[in-house]
């Protein structure tokens, strides 16, 4: 029997299916892939991770590659949906900064490869609002009703007033939870919609002056618009790393793991980040990437959390975002 991590996998397939995030990849990397290795890519996106983990845990089959983040990670795992990967194919994992390795979603880095990492903070429009926004509090604010939205994310939201009262963004509390329902509806009055990605385009446009957001979007944001600026509140946000893995059912595994390799190539990794604004994971990239995001800061690393996989509580959660979303 072979070791763990060396399976052969057979001859590379001529189709690849992957199932990503939307806006999160440089145009010519599935190009250039399906050039050097004769496969054929078919590229679907989505726009949350509730969205992608629904989706297989309700049988959806034929993605090879698809792009959790940590806490959906864990979630896949425990139901059996993700395939252990055969590392003999992955020769570039070399790559990987050591901060990204070893992680509580993957401590034996059996099953995923980093893709991306970010923070959730706050965008705005630095020409329109004159006092630059310093805490999670400035969405319980009249000042700016109608000219601000937060992600459509249950635990983005959740977890900002979490954060907002001083607890974890991974609180199972009833109490606690409470507070950030009760804080999460007074601010929804002050919101003009929960959007995620799409919300880039409103801010370029100045429709809406300050957003609950990514930084990787608010840096491809501020290319066309650049009075956008962005911060980590004062009481903290989410760290979040994305991850390359195969579902169980992936039909074609070989093509799968060849693209992951392509990936870890520091110019390709280089370019992905380059187009996306987030950070690269990748620490032989960062020196072919002209402005990138530098590794967390000890004062940043101190105000962040990665979000976890509630486990039985994720019901409570979905509750409470129930109400907050119909109240």
């Amino acid at each position: 029997m072979p070791p763990a991590g060396s399976e052969e996998l057979g001859p590379i397939e001529s189709e690849l299916n992957i199932y990503n995030w939307s806006d999160y990849i440089s145009s010519d990397v599935i190009p250039g892939f399906e050039k050097e290795f004769g496969v054929r890519v078919t590229y679907d996106t989505y726009e949350s991770g509730e969205e992608l983990v629904a989706k297989l845990q309700a049988g959806a089959t034929g993605y090879d590659l698809v792009v959790p983040t940590t806490y959906s990670v864990t979630a896949l795992i425990e139901t059996g949906l993700l395939a252990k990967l055969s590392l003999r194919y992955l020769d570039n994992r070399a790559n990987i900064a050591p901060v990204f390795r070893g992680l509580g979603h993957d401590p034996a880095n059996a099953y995923t490869v980093p893709w991306q990492w970010g923070m959730t903070g706050i965008a705005w429009r630095s020409d329109l609002i004159a006092d630059a926004p310093e805490s999670w509090g400035v969405f319980l604010s009249r000042t700016l009703a109608g000219k601000m939205t937060m992600l459509d994310d249950v635990r983005d939201v959740i977890g900002a007033f979490l954060r907002y009262r001083g607890h974890s963004i991974n609180s199972v509390d009833p109490v606690a939870l409470a507070g950030a329902k009760r804080d999460a509806i007074a601010a929804k009055a002050n919101l003009k919609a929960y959007l995620s990605a799409p919300v880039k385009g409103q801010l370029i446009a100045g429709d809406v002056r300050l957003a609950q957001l990514w930084n990787g979007d608010a840096a491809q944001a501020r290319r066309e618009q650049p009075a956008l600026a962005w911060m980590l509140p004062a009481e903290g946000g989410t760290l979040w790393v994305d991850s390359l893995v195969v579902p169980r059912s992936a039909p074609h595994p070989r093509a799968a793991h060849e693209f992951i390799n392509y990936t870890l190539r520091p110019e390709i990794a280089a370019a992905i980040s380059t187009a996306t604004g987030y950070g690269s994971p990748n620490q032989g990239a960062m020196s072919l990437i002209d402005n990138p995001v530098p590794y967390p800061a000890p004062s940043e690393l101190a105000r962040l959390e990665i979000q976890k996989d509630l486990g039985r509580a994720s019901a409570l959660w979905d509750e409470v975002w129930t109400e907050i979303k119909t109240a």
